[in-house]
């Protein structure tokens, strides 16, 4: 990677910026921070100006903002049918002024309708002009935080589509763990693909193991068959982790006759996703592959939020309650509570700050020491002695570096992670009772009640537009997409782009910063 700049900036930092990228924790931000001064606690950062998505940009070119944009559109332009085969639009079938879909008539549509999003519809990606890259959660491009537009495809119907919905068969599947919503989002591809005119629509079982093993058979679905499913948890198909070989599911769906594919999950299955996308492109098979993001840990990379991440915080919220109540009635009590976040602790972050009864939030991103004069341990003794009890909440993928790494994988072949919360949980007896201090620990690990209530009201009103959305992007011809919310509006991106690495909590950001507030922690380092 080329320097941008040669001029560095220095500057005192907070106990949040300290650690950020200097630790190994990956950041989105394109100027990073290269190194600190461990030697003192008033650390000294020094921030250059790399270019991190782009190591062939040089910012001494006076054409390099005009080069990021054209390589910006390049990344961003949506896979379409169009580039691999030869297809012809008809006029849509989708309206929202008839019962029914829509008719052609004289080789025009039936009626006119202003509700449908244009081609060359654009959404900024991003919204903030940043003055200098010490501002908290800065995200610049050059030293100078110069202001370059970044247009993102507008999602929403077209009027002219690629498909007949007549003849279309489109199958649904949902990878991965369970996650509050699955079934409004299944729930609102099938009533919106019989909007347009689609009849064969077909559930596909446990994930991508479905195209594969015999017993497995589709469902048929209809509005009929999922009109209630929201009304429940988990997934009306059923998940499973791992079984994605491409060249085996792409013939799977050559043999079921498919023509879309709606696949919800996360970044694995975002990869999965995208691996069939480019295997049908290869066989030049006519088939929309499309993305609906599902993570409670809101992890995936340019969006505001994927769906089940609201009901996730408010349910963790419950289990922090009761932990509140548990340590503030016991003398001395502590109350422990772990909450889901491999690699970012969003849900953590947020369900401490909506609570307001958390004095200590542990998330990966941000390392901590347990001993010594700046540990965890330490403050705790404080928190006794002061109020008399203390509310921890940590992340399941926080302080890993501090817990004997374990070599075994998952079937998405993760790393299974060490428990930090029985960690914590034995290291806090220990310690109260070697320093001969009594503590009453109550340890709560509410992660499959977290991932398998109903999605609420925000998480359903956001699987509604998402389930619609991916429908409208299928018979627009997109393929390779997936469909989410950035700066408040909803939009197709590539998915290669939302795959390059996972989404961290940024500890330079308002929100973290948010959150040291509440709990009023301090540096554990």
């Amino acid at each position: 990677m080329a320097l941008a700049s040669p001029v560095d900036y220095a500057g005192p930092v907070s106990p949040g910026q300290k650690h950020r990228s200097c630790l190994g924790v990956p950041s989105r931000s394109r100027l990073q921070c290269v190194g600190y001064d461990k030697k003192s606690r008033a650390s000294h950062l020094v921030v250059r100006a790399v270019s991190v998505d782009h190591p062939q940009l040089d910012f001494s070119n006076p054409d390099w903002k005009k080069q990021f944009q054209e390589d910006f559109d390049r990344r961003f332009s949506l896979p379409h049918l169009r580039d691999v085969i030869d297809v012809e639009p008809r006029p849509t079938t989708f309206s929202l002024k008839s019962r029914t879909p829509l008719e052609i008539v004289d080789g025009a549509l039936q009626e006119s309708w202003n509700g449908y999003v244009n081609d060359d519809d654009r959404a900024l990606l991003k919204v903030i002009k940043f003055a200098s890259p010490t501002s908290a959660g800065a995200d610049c491009i050059d030293p100078d935080c110069t202001w370059v537009e970044q247009w993102v495809h507008r999602a929403g119907p077209r009027k002219q589509i690629y498909f007949e919905p007549q003849y279309v068969k489109a199958g649904i599947v949902s990878c991965g763990g369970l996650c509050p919503g699955l079934n409004d989002v299944i729930r609102q591809i099938v009533l919106t693909l019989e909007k347009y005119g689609v009849k064969n629509i077909v559930g596909i079982q446990h994930g991508f193991r479905g195209f594969f093993e015999d017993h497995l058979s589709e469902v048929p679905l209809s509005r009929h068959v999922v009109q209630n499913i929201n009304l429940a948890g988990g997934s009306f198909l059923g998940v499973s982790r791992g079984g994605a070989n491409i060249p085996d599911i792409v013939d799977s769906i050559q043999a079921r006759r498919l023509d879309m594919l709606f696949v919800l999950g996360g970044n694995g299955t975002h990869a999965g996703a995208n691996a069939i996308h480019e295997e049908c492109r290869k066989r030049k098979l006519q088939v929309s592959i499309v993305c609906v993001p599902k993570t409670i840990d809101n992890d995936i990379l340019l969006m505001d939020k994927t769906f089940g991440f609201d009901t996730a915080v408010e349910a963790a919220q419950r289990a922090i309650n009761s932990a509140y109540i548990e340590a503030h009635s016991a003398f001395h009590g502590i109350g422990l509570v772990k909450l889901m976040g491999r690699s970012s602790g969003f849900i953590t972050m947020h369900a401490s700050l909506s609570s307001g009864q958390v004095d200590i939030c542990l998330i990966p991103e941000v390392p901590f020491t347990l001993d010594g004069p700046h540990g965890v341990l330490r403050h705790l003794e404080h928190l006794i002695e002061t109020k008399g009890f203390a509310v921890i909440c940590v992340a399941e993928g926080a302080g890993q570096e501090l817990l004997q790494k374990s070599n075994a994988t998952d079937a998405s072949g993760n790393i299974v992670l060490s428990d930090i919360g029985v960690h914590l949980q034995q290291k806090i007896k220990s310690h109260f009772k070697e320093i001969g201090v009594h503590s009453d620990i109550k340890y709560i690990d509410p992660t499959y009640m977290v991932r398998a209530v109903r999605a609420n009201a925000s998480d359903a009103i956001l699987c509604t537009v998402l389930g619609q959305n991916a429908v409208h992007g299928a018979f627009a011809g997109f393929s390779g997409i997936t469909t989410g919310v950035c700066n408040t509006h909803n939009v197709y991106l590539p998915i290669p782009e939302v795959i390059k690495s996972t989404r961290f909590v940024d500890p330079n950001s308002r929100m973290w910063h948010r959150c040291l507030t509440s709990t009023g922690q301090p540096d554990f380092h």
